[in-house]
């Protein structure tokens, strides 16, 4: 079948195709100690491996986690936890008023935060039903998870980002390298037949459809449907 087609070197891993470990600030986690009620935000660093920007949240023993910077949010603000609905803070599902705007919540408890990390997501509280609480993402879904989830008031910093075009390729090169995307993306359809099965110039037309027992490199496009077309 000729050469590994890209699929199959992903899959392989290897540098190439991996996140570089120092291009990550650190782990995105809450602070469980309920002894601890409240931490203050010492500053606002960039992290070249994620959308939002994170803060630096110290506790009053010294400890020091990061939390992504909700927008509006500046240094020396105080970070309530387990209660009060202030800018940041962090406390339990339960406690959150109906019609609030949250980010970084917990699928299950303890899980640390999991979902609406991303600059500009949020979802929204619509309601509380017995030992869960109702929540609106922005897909449009509405998903029901446990009241005692812990989730942050606000929405993550950054939302604006694509509003400004990268203009030039180099920028998106070096913004895909950050992240371990391989861009750019050529179309099998470009590629020389050793390189892809869709690949040459020779055949008047390419199907599409390919058996779900085909060997590994030749499965690309439609793995055994059931119809094509409309």
């Amino acid at each position: 079948m000729g050469k590994r087609i890209k699929a199959r070197a992903r899959g392989k891993g290897g540098p190439r195709y991996r996140v570089p470990s120092h291009n990550w600030a650190g782990k995105v986690e809450f602070y469980l100690s309920k002894n601890i009620s409240y931490g203050i935000v010492k500053d606002i660093i960039h992290d070249s491996g994620r959308n939002a920007p994170l803060s630096v949240v110290k506790f009053p023993d010294n400890t020091v986690k990061l939390h992504i910077a909700v927008d509006g949010i500046k240094v020396g603000d105080k970070i309530n936890y387990w209660d009060g609905l202030s800018l940041g803070s962090v406390l339990p599902l339960s406690k959150i008023p109906e019609g609030m705007k949250i980010c970084c919540i917990e699928t299950f408890p303890g899980s640390g935060p999991k979902l609406c990390r991303s600059s500009g997501t949020f979802a929204t509280v619509l309601g509380k039903i017995k030992d869960k609480v109702r929540l609106m993402f922005p897909s449009g879904k509405i998903k029901e998870i446990n009241e005692n989830c812990l989730a942050m008031i606000g929405v993550p910093a950054g939302g604006g980002r694509f509003e400004k075009p990268f203009v030039k390729a180099g920028q998106n090169h070096y913004k895909s390298l950050a992240r371990g995307k391989f861009w750019p993306v050529v179309r099998g359809v470009a590629m020389g037949p050793v390189d892809h099965p869709f690949g040459g110039k020779t055949k008047p037309g390419i199907p599409k459809s390919v058996s779900r027992h085909a060997p590994p490199g030749r499965k690309v496009g439609s793995i055994s449907p059931r119809r094509m077309g409309k």
